[in-house]
């Protein structure tokens, strides 16, 4: 009796990279999490077909950590990236790499991957994408914290002036001190107003420090794309 072949699911290429002789070791974002994949005969089609932000149809085989790509397909609408906006696909491709676990299922996180990758693609503005798309991803590993409350649970005062205290959330104080974050960014950040001075740029410095002690000390490549010569 022949088996039931094991099912297929959406995925995209994170990272691929050349492996003995004529294969590849691929980095998967899939629903049921970041797989890793031998691609077999990666100089043929499917080789072609496995590079980043194209949408894939996969069949992975194998029960062990490293599986084995059985059958590769496109599927629906890749994303066509160019400029910055292919850097920050690069970014957001990096970022899962080193912060998802291997084979822990986040659905949401590749939903959102997916509509963030065709926003890049209509050319929408890419702060506030990047910036949303890290916030969700932090939260959905469980990393997040309030941007409306402080970690005493009391509401982000206007006037006040907030530090970030990366295992707790947000806290007050009441001395000037490098790093600190005005309560009116803090107030847009959490309504997604970016239309409010100095709100997106306060954004970065906060995304970048939460971020921080998550990547281990170890910068992310991709950033060093976004410096102009």
């Amino acid at each position: 009796m022949s088996s039931t072949p094991p099912p297929s699911q959406l995925a995209y290429v994170l990272h691929s990279r050349a492996y003995r002789e004529t294969s590849a070791l691929v980095d998967f974002l899939t629903p049921q999490g970041r797989l890793r994949a031998v691609l077999r005969s990666a100089r043929g089609k499917a080789g072609t077909l496995a590079r980043p932000f194209v949408a894939l149809d996969v069949e992975f085989r194998g029960k062990g950590e490293l599986k084995n790509v059985g059958r590769l397909e496109s599927v629906g609408t890749s994303a066509w990236l160019n400029g910055d906006a292919l850097f920050s696909g690069l970014y957001l491709n990096e970022l899962l790499i080193r912060l998802l676990p291997a084979e822990d299922p986040h659905p949401a996180v590749f939903d959102h991957y997916a509509a963030t990758l065709l926003a890049l693609a209509e050319g929408r503005p890419l702060e506030p994408l990047l910036r949303a798309f890290e916030w969700r991803l932090l939260d959905d590993l469980g990393y997040g914290f309030e941007l409306n409350n402080d970690l005493h649970g009391e509401p982000i005062a206007a006037d006040g002036m907030y530090r970030l205290q990366v295992d707790a959330g947000l806290e007050r104080v009441y001395l000037l001190q490098p790093g600190l974050f005005q309560g009116t960014e803090l107030l847009a950040m959490s309504e997604a107003d970016w239309s409010a001075p100095g709100a997106l740029s306060a954004a970065k410095r906060l995304m970048r420090q939460a971020l921080a002690v998550h990547l281990g000390g170890r910068p992310l490549v991709s950033r060093e794309l976004f410096r102009k010569p």
